[in-house]
């Protein structure tokens, strides 16, 4: 029998689990301060409801779960592959979601604001940052086409990631509609923009001459993808350089109205317009936004508004916008940098003699509200345990019957 983790999971230790327990609650409270409301939904979706919710390339990446009895024997007697499975592990939280709102929708309040913090699973190639079994910490407003759903989940999101300790960010912010306007302006066709999309996406790992390459490779025009250089190239591409290419589209004004909001709410962290964010997922239709370590590189959350994915299962449009914490990413980090929770109650260890038992407990009794209090019986090595227990992340320790008080580490 194996004892390591199946690639791509995780076991983690008490110490691991209390900051992932701080970082999930601190969240969750946050958002339900400002209003959200917690739902769940179950690991496991129909196949077929996975297939076609336009996740872009973690559709490739979904868990299958194989027919079970007579059902699987007749698909492999049938030799048909694609009858194999019915269903797939969730590869994030919005398919669900939808699925959930379309299936509940006559109980819900419209619009509907929740929370969703839970386990999502992905084919990945497990390596640094990439996980197969990860947690997601969502927020969605449900039922409204109205830019402050926006403006309400970025300061929200905002707020968490303060409240958890992470540091100075900025929140970037683009639209579909104006970036493929702004492609159309460099001559790229209609039914060529999403694969332009995919291209500019990898602009951060690549560079413009990489992005370049891939379209020329892709076939597309060089007139169109120089046209499309110029303007990549230019620093800053403001609102005003995409409004005075795209007079007409109306997403530049969402996009003003977003970041004028954003600010009026705060000071304490910089939001932007930012024409190469693209994000990753098919289904966003108009605003996506994404959050940026300023200490750290890379994102933090992201998300963006999806106003077509329920309408597949109710045949009726229904607007909806997201945003979620990249939690492993952020538990990553403050692993790496040695962060202590704040406030947190201290871990005190009683040891004591087995004949000590009941006395003891009533002076774990005692002091519990003051301290977590755990009991143990009095090992042979002494000082090996207390050094195990200081790793783990024990506070201090009190030996039933010698100690004068508390000792703490």
């Amino acid at each position: 029998m194996k004892t390591s983790t199946v690639k791509g999971t995780n076991d983690y230790l008490p110490k691991e689990a209390a900051l992932r327990d701080f970082l999930m609650e601190e969240i969750l409270r946050t958002y339900q301060s400002c209003g959200f409301q917690r739902i769940m939904t179950p690991v496991i979706e129909d196949i077929e409801n996975l297939d076609k919710s336009e996740g872009g390339e973690n559709l490739n990446l979904i868990f299958k779960v194989l027919k079970r009895g007579d059902k699987l024997e007749k698909a492999l007697e049938a030799k048909d592959e694609k009858e194999l499975c019915d269903m797939g592990l969730r590869y994030d939280l919005t398919l669900p979601l939808s699925r959930y709102y379309a299936n509940n929708k006559e109980k819900l309040l419209s619009p509907f604001k929740c929370i969703q913090i839970d386990r999502v699973y992905r084919a990945e190639r497990p390596q640094k940052g990439r996980l197969r079994e990860f947690y997601q910490c969502d927020i969605d407003i449900i039922g409204t086409s109205s830019l402050t759903a926006e403006v309400e989940l970025i300061t929200t999101t905002a707020q968490a990631l303060k409240n958890i300790g992470i540091g100075d960010f900025k929140v970037k912010i683009n639209n579909r509609k104006l970036l493929k306007a702004i492609l159309m302006t460099t001559g790229f066709q209609p039914e060529e923009l999403d694969s332009v999309c995919i291209s500019i996406d990898k602009l951060d790992k690549v560079g413009l001459d990489g992005v370049k390459d891939e379209l020329s490779t892709k076939g597309f025009k060089s007139e169109s993808i120089h046209k499309l250089a110029e303007v990549l190239s230019t620093k800053p591409f403001t609102l005003e350089e995409a409004e005075r290419l795209c007079p007409e589209e109306e997403s530049v004004k969402e996009i003003r109205f977003i970041l004028d909001s954003v600010k009026a709410l705060n000071s304490e962290f910089d939001v932007e317009y930012d024409i190469t964010l693209i994000r990753g997922q098919g289904y966003y239709t108009g605003t996506v936004f994404e959050v940026e370590s300023t200490k750290f590189r890379g994102a933090i959350a992201g998300g963006g508004r999806y106003d077509n994915l329920i309408g597949k299962f109710l045949n009726e449009t229904v607007p909806a916008v997201g945003f979620s914490i990249g939690f492993e990413r952020i538990f990553g980090i403050l692993t790496d940098i040695g962060f202590q929770i704040p406030d947190r109650m201290k871990q005190i260890a009683v040891l004591y003699e087995e004949k000590d038992f009941i006395p003891a407990m009533e002076y774990a009794k005692e002091i519990r509200g003051k301290f977590n209090v755990a009991m143990y019986v009095k090992p042979k090595k002494t000082g090996k345990f207390i050094d195990k227990l200081q790793e783990q992340g024990c506070d201090g320790f009190y030996i039933f019957g010698q100690s004068e008080e508390i000792n703490f580490l």
